[in-house]
């Protein structure tokens, strides 16, 4: 079997290849492998340091997901249901560790196009001097401290909005809460990391949070 045969076609919904990988179909669980795996890494890159760590835990994350199949009846979105369960693994991984989930400061410029090389239109500063350099990371780091020192809920709701892209319907269901429980959610993480960002952005050009 070639990389070609396994290449997801528009035909190939979610649901209907969760359907025959159900019905033994081998294939079709792998090219929602195939299809969700960088972004699953992605994700699972944002919440540790350790890069060792990474394919460990989306491999996990896949079996896992393939032990529950079954149990997916399509009320989410596919990706939803699977980034719940990353979660979860990567969270237990981290506490058999005894470590906590951080956001990196990689995951402050990532994106979810499969071009993953940063476009200058999407830079806080786009001329790149020893003095914006530094700037840049200071503003980085501020973004950084201000998502770790959020609560847990209000962190996921805003990072499942800001890096991963999901929608206020989305983000309820994957976090199992009121649409307006989680506008409320990101509105407060909003205001609490504006605090700590405003101030660096204001220094820089006028620039404004």
């Amino acid at each position: 079997m070639t990389s070609k045969d396994l290449t997801p076609s528009s035909a190939d919904s979610d649901l209907s290849l969760v359907e025959r990988a159900n019905a033994g179909d081998m294939r079709a669980f792998e090219l929602l492998v195939i299809k969700y795996q960088r972004r699953i890494e992605r994700l699972v890159g944002r919440m540790v340091r350790d890069v060792d760590l990474i394919p460990d835990i989306t491999q996990e994350t896949f079996i896992r997901a393939y032990r529950a199949l079954h149990q997916f009846r399509g009320e989410a979105q596919f990706y939803t249901w699977l980034y719940r369960i990353a979660v979860n693994t990567a969270k237990k991984a981290l506490l058999d560790m005894k470590r906590s989930p951080l956001i990196t400061e990689a995951a402050l410029h990532a994106g979810d196009d499969d071009d993953e090389t940063s476009r200058p239109g999407q830079e806080l500063i786009t001329q790149e001097t020893p003095e914006t350099v530094l700037a840049a990371k200071e503003i980085a780091e501020a973004v950084n401290a201000a998502m770790e020192a959020l609560p847990e809920d209000l962190r996921q709701a805003v990072t499942l909005r800001e890096i991963e892209g999901l929608s206020y319907e989305e983000i309820a269901t994957a976090m199992s809460c009121p649409i307006g429980t989680v506008r409320s959610r990101i509105f407060r993480a909003r205001e609490a990391i504006s605090v700590k960002v405003k101030p660096l952005l204001e220094r820089q050009s006028g620039k404004r949070w």
